[in-house]
């Protein structure tokens, strides 16, 4: 009862509070603002906290305050989910909008939101302008003319627009600090943000470099403001120095780099220490506290990952399948329990010392209290590497070699799943976009005793591969297709095989397969340090929250000891970069007091607690043997050569559940995911009544196996 009355006002702080941070960016660029923020500044300079306290509770804290309350949310959603039904909200803004473009598929409310963003740029750019060339100063050291003085001023304001993307590109990326779960998001899709964001950011700031270089050349001034650091204002050097590493990182970031070439994207993209530290010098403190929330909460969750993922835990076990991939389980404590379709981020030191890299979660927590499944198929130099590990394990006559050490972030994963509640679901995946889907079937499975709970009674999984001896992917979920009864559902499985051809084989045959599967014991003696997972979300708040207010006492006591804000003319004389390193100190000081206190109470947790005793996984690769698991694969369909008609195929299932409101996930390649929403598109205008039945209403739901 206290958390239905709890939970609402939660969720009115956090609109109050991101809707009157919206308001400050769109009041910012008006004349009203700047004469009342120069006032409030000049009141705000005769306190203890000074001008930069007040910057840090109007332009940074309230997104800050919006993680804090949204910790304490989700907490109690998650503990709502667990005792009583979640309802679904369907609504056509999250049904693809636009198919084919540059972007990719984007829904309605993807549409939506960049609309309004740019809506927000076009004001900020516009209001900007219009005051500028209403007042007409000229520079006194360059000598524009009028027409030179209005490019140099578009190209200024062209960095506000900068800055504005700057301010969010680093929210999508947050993980276990993640605001993307308020919103229900996939973190696999918010990566996608963050890639639009900084893309736009890139945009702006080489316009608004390239415009003032123009300007230099044409005055013939570019040897002299170059290399200009001044004492204050704008510092050019910097600026140039952070465009420069900006871009670096954006070049390297493309996909072509990126896929081919893993370090070197990993590598650079941690240069975004160093841009944000050449960032601050340009643009100053004042500035850089529009943007501080977003670098405040992604450091804060950075130090966390890094404490989480200390100390290394070991490989319980790991099954070699015939479509040279393998199947990992790492060891967990039993309280860490995950929704489907999260994520873990691996690290194998062994292999490369820096690099890790994210795997659905293939296990559901609600049936393995002890272990956490991946399944990684042979793709790439890492994967191929770590197969060639686990294979060589095989030579040692030994019944456990020797362990294998493995760091690990997450889970990730939204805080509730919802998708599990629609009347039937409709799985489309594509090779290994099938594992995602393997934790959703296991977990319907384990809850179909829970009577409080409506789940999918109909369950269609059309997987697409292209050799036939991918199916040994759904090893997991074998004992699922085995052995189906009306009180666990209805699963059926539809096959398509699309560069081979055989006649005469089924289902069963192919399935046969799976009992292919080698399996390797690691020694768990080397480790006594089992998986616990995120921090809870209850911790997280009260170290963001303690955070900020070590880091406003600290800035105020290192500005007063350093700098005497009530005297003018020492002001005056101190350079700007001087309160641009004091800032930097603070926030090391703050984030430093978080992540050693986070650090002692993991440490003491550990040593407090026993690990649990784990039993190793055998294979299920037997089970296929039975006759009664005959009756159960004759249903299931499979077809060779040439793609499905998913059209033909997606159409025929409302025919075969009756069903109105179907859930359909979709994870494989970009062309089976626009083939799909656009057959969403085209059969969900909404639920509509008919003189004999309801019409299928489908909710489109994209899921990502790489990121």
């Amino acid at each position: 009862m206290a958390n239905a009355t709890l939970l609402p006002v939660l969720k009115v702080s956090m609109i109050l509070l991101s809707a009157g941070w919206v308001c400050v960016w769109l009041l910012k660029p008006t004349e009203l603002w700047s004469k009342s923020w120069h006032i409030a500044e000049d009141s705000a300079n005769t306190t203890i906290f000074g001008y930069y306290g007040l910057d840090f509770a109007v332009y940074s804290f309230p997104i800050i305050a919006v993680a804090i309350i949204g910790f304490i949310y989700l907490h109690f959603v998650a503990k709502e989910s667990r005792n009583r039904q979640m309802g679904i909200s369907i609504t056509t803004l999250s049904n693809p909008l636009i198919i084919h473009s540059p972007l990719g598929i984007i829904t309605g409310a993807e549409l939506l939101a960049v609309a309004l963003f740019i809506l927000f740029l076009a004001w900020t750019m516009y209001a900007h302008i219009s005051n500028d060339f209403k007042k007409m100063i000229p520079s006194k050291s360059l000598k524009l003319n009028i027409w030179q003085f209005k490019f140099m001023k578009i190209g200024v304001r062209f960095g506000l627009l900068a800055e504005a993307c700057l301010a969010l590109l680093l929210l999508p990326v947050l993980r276990g600090m993640a605001l993307f779960r308020l919103l229900g998001l996939q973190f696999e899709a918010s990566v996608r943000y963050h890639v639009w964001l900084g893309t736009a950011m890139i945009l702006f700031a080489t316009l608004h470099g390239s415009s003032i270089f123009f300007i230099w050349c044409v005055r013939h001034r570019l040897q002299d403001m170059i290399w200009q650091w001044q004492k204050t204002g704008r510092v050019y050097l910097a600026g140039e120095i952070a465009l420069v590493i900006a871009l670096v990182i954006w070049i390297t970031s493309l996909p072509q780099i990126r896929r081919k070439r893993f370090e070197i994207f990993y590598y650079t993209h941690h240069l975004y220490t160093v841009f944000l530290v050449f960032f601050l010098f340009h643009v100053g403190d004042r500035h850089f506290y529009m943007v501080f929330s977003g670098v405040f909460l992604f450091s804060l969750d950075k130090l966390l990952r890094i404490i989480q993922s200390r100390p290394e835990t070991c490989l319980v076990s790991a099954r070699i399948l015939p479509c040279k991939a393998i199947e990992l389980s790492l060891s967990k404590h039993p309280r860490l329990k995950y929704t489907p379709t999260s994520v873990i981020f691996v690290k194998i030191p062994t292999i490369s010392k820096f690099q890790w890299h994210p795997f659905s979660i293939t296990s559901s927590s609600s049936v393995d209290n002890d272990t956490i499944s991946v399944i990684i198929k042979c793709e790439g130099w890492w994967t191929t590497s770590l197969y060639n590990t686990i294979h060589s394990a095989l030579d040692s006559d030994a019944d456990q070699v020797k362990c294998l050490p493995v760091a690990v972030e997450g889970p990730y994963g939204p805080v509730s799943a919802d998708f599990l509640r629609y009347d039937s679901l409709l799985l489309v995946a594509g090779g290994v976009g099938v594992t995602p889907f393997l934790s959703i079937l296991q977990e319907i499975a384990s809850t179909r005793n829970n009577r409080n709970k409506v789940l999918p009674t109909k369950i269609q999984l059309i997987y697409v591969m292209k050799k036939s001896q991918d199916i040994s992917l759904l090893n997991p979920i074998a004992p699922l297709l085995l052995n189906q009864s009306a009180e666990q559902g209805h699963i059926k499985l539809k096959i398509f095989v699309t560069q081979e051809e055989r006649s005469g084989t089924t289902v069963r045959e192919l399935l046969n397969e799976l009992s292919q599967v080698q399996t390797v014991n690691f020694d768990k003696k080397c480790s006594n340090y089992a998986m616990s997972g995120l921090e809870s979300l209850l911790w997280m708040a009260t170290i963001a929250g303690c955070s900020s207010i070590i880091f406003l006492v600290s800035l105020s006591c290192v500005n007063h000891a350093f700098l005497d804000l009530e005297n003018n003319a020492s002001k005056q004389k101190s350079p700007s970069w001087v309160t641009d390193i004091l800032l930097i100190c603070s926030f090391v000081i703050a984030t430093t007091c978080s992540t050693l206190a986070t650090a002692i109470m993991r440490w003491r947790k550990l040593n407090k607690e026993i690990p649990p005793a784990i039993s190793q996984k055998q294979g299920k690769g037997a089970e296929l043997s039975s006759m009664e698991a005959i009756g159960a694969l004759e249903e299931h369909e499979i077809h060779f050569i040439g793609r499905p008609n998913l059209q033909d195929v997606l159409s025929k299932f409302p025919v075969e559940t009756g069903r109105s409101e179907i859930g359909l996930l979709v994870c494989g390649p970009q062309s089976m995911k626009e083939s799909v929403a656009l057959f969403c598109q085209q059969n969900s205008q909404g639920l509509k009544m008919d003189a004999k039945r309801r019409k299928p209403y489908f909710s489109y739901h994209s899921l990502n196996f790489a990121l």
